[in-house]
């Protein structure tokens, strides 16, 4: 597919998404929290397009200039009461903490949180302190219900809650690419960040290259195996119009890494996806800015995944 083509198919996917125009906040706040984990650590504050207050981390090298720079996604894994707090390794999963050995990288990091989670939780005291939550993970019906009526109310107004993520992703490459002197931004995540990253990249020019981990399935392998849909995903008649490939597509010409692995059915099709666009990425002379790594494992993230998505991303950032 042709760069015309990429093009029309990108803007029919973001008038369908009800996407806005990028909007850049006038009010971000940062409050330093010191050097840690070999980095300087901020807390950011800043007002998203519809006036709600969005809480993320940044993370900066402390000694060299910034190499590049990555909007890092969170996961899901039913852990509401953890979000960017996973990204900057203080709560969750080791295996999802970007933030700081990229920024040893030399690559500056922004990590918001989604909504529904951590800071946007909708629950009293909560979202109102700039410090880090420690919370242990659980997973409670509240929770689970409020993440829910994120969807479901958006949906009963006419909205998405796809179109909500995707705008407050934006948002955030707005306040990243401000903060470093409007260096190249790329997106990286796992799971529910690996889904959203791929929205993203297709939707979003400014991101110059992407690495989207355990989310590469189309909706027709996940309805064919009963697969659960992230509710993100419910998206009205999306299915009658596109599918992942056609995220996949408009990420063409640039550096895209897709990460899946055997056992996981979050990914259970990738290697049909990815092999379904690779036309796309020939007909622009950029066969090998897709690249596909396929292992053994389950769908969580082991060492020498997270690994290979850190060292990808910065030899991106470097070559950006």
């Amino acid at each position: 597919m042709r760069k015309p083509q990429i093009d029309n198919l990108r803007a029919s996917l973001r008038s369908f998404l009800k996407l806005s125009p990028s909007f850049c906040p006038t009010d971000v706040s940062l409050v330093p929290l010191g050097v840690l984990d070999g980095c300087r650590r901020s807390a950011l504050r800043y007002t998203a397009a519809d006036g709600e207050p969005i809480e993320a981390f940044l993370f900066e090298p402390i000694d060299n200039e910034p190499r590049g720079a990555v909007l890092a996604l969170h996961q899901h894994n039913s852990q509401w009461e953890i979000g960017k707090s996973e990204i900057a390794g203080l709560a969750g999963d080791p295996h999802q903490a970007f933030g700081p050995v990229l920024a040893r990288n030399g690559v500056t990091v922004i990590a918001p949180d989604a909504i529904g989670f951590e800071s946007r939780m909708q629950r009293a005291g909560w979202g109102k302190s700039l410090a880090p939550v420690l919370q242990k993970p659980r997973s409670t019906p509240e929770s689970w219900l409020q993440y829910y009526n994120q969807m479901a109310h958006r949906l009963v107004t006419g909205d998405l809650l796809m179109r909500k993520i995707l705008d407050d992703c934006s948002t955030a490459l707005s306040v990243l690419s401000k903060h470093t002197g409007n260096l190249r931004p790329g997106v990286l995540g796992h799971s529910f960040g690996g889904l959203i990253t791929l929205f993203l990249t297709a939707v979003d020019v400014r991101v110059a290259y992407a690495c989207s981990s355990g989310a590469v399935c189309s909706y027709r392998c996940k309805l064919s195996n009963g697969t659960a849909l992230e509710m993100a995903l419910v998206i009205p008649g999306f299915l009658a119009h596109y599918d992942i490939e056609d995220l996949l597509r408009c990420v063409a010409p640039r550096p895209m890494l897709v990460v899946s692995s055997e056992d996981d059915p979050q990914a259970a099709d990738a290697d049909d996806v990815v092999s379904r666009v690779r036309d796309s990425f020939e007909s622009q002379g950029c066969t090998t800015n897709l690249q596909h790594l396929r292992t053994a494992g389950p769908h969580a993230l082991d060492e020498s995944r997270f690994e290979a998505l850190v060292d990808w991303t910065v030899r991106q950032a470097i070559a950006s």
